[in-house]
């Protein structure tokens, strides 16, 4: 019987082994971010809920909606950057301006917050802030690299 089983072994005499280089690298170029990916996502998640989480449902309903639009509209960034990185990462600076509104959206949206709802907001807004900075800066590095 013929041994057909293939051993492990150096790629290098391979035919197409600087194609594959060249793909794996375009493949991978753009995910310097993949460690933000998950916390943006749960960033979001955890926007939407917390109206349920810190209870504000009933003293700030058009905070309550907002954060839920906010919160998906966050995830859903996230699962873009996770999907097609390269499409998506221009969107980086957007975390960072919907991180802005989610520090001062309780004064304008909400009537009359209360201490937990301006923290929840402040810390959220700070944290999709600080997340949509490092996906700007490492895809505005990842450019410069690239050209």
């Amino acid at each position: 019987m013929a041994h057909v089983s293939h051993g492990r072994g150096d790629l290098a005499g391979h035919p197409d082994v600087s194609e594959m280089q060249a793909r794996y690298e375009r493949v991978l170029g753009g995910r310097d971010v993949v460690l933000v990916d998950g916390p943006v996502f749960l960033v979001g998640l955890y926007c939407a809920a917390s109206p349920w989480i810190v209870h504000y449902t009933t003293s700030q309903p058009a905070l309550v909606l907002h954060n839920v639009i906010i919160g998906i509209a966050i995830a859903v960034l996230a699962l873009g950057f996770t999907v097609m990185p390269d499409r998506m990462y221009g969107l980086s600076g957007a975390m960072c301006a919907i991180g802005a509104w989610m520090i001062i959206a309780p004064w304008i949206v909400g009537t009359g917050p209360d201490r937990g709802v301006l923290w929840n907001n402040i810390v959220i807004g700070a944290l999709t802030f600080l997340l949509g900075a490092m996906c700007v800066a490492v895809a505005s590095r990842s450019r410069r690299a690239t050209t």
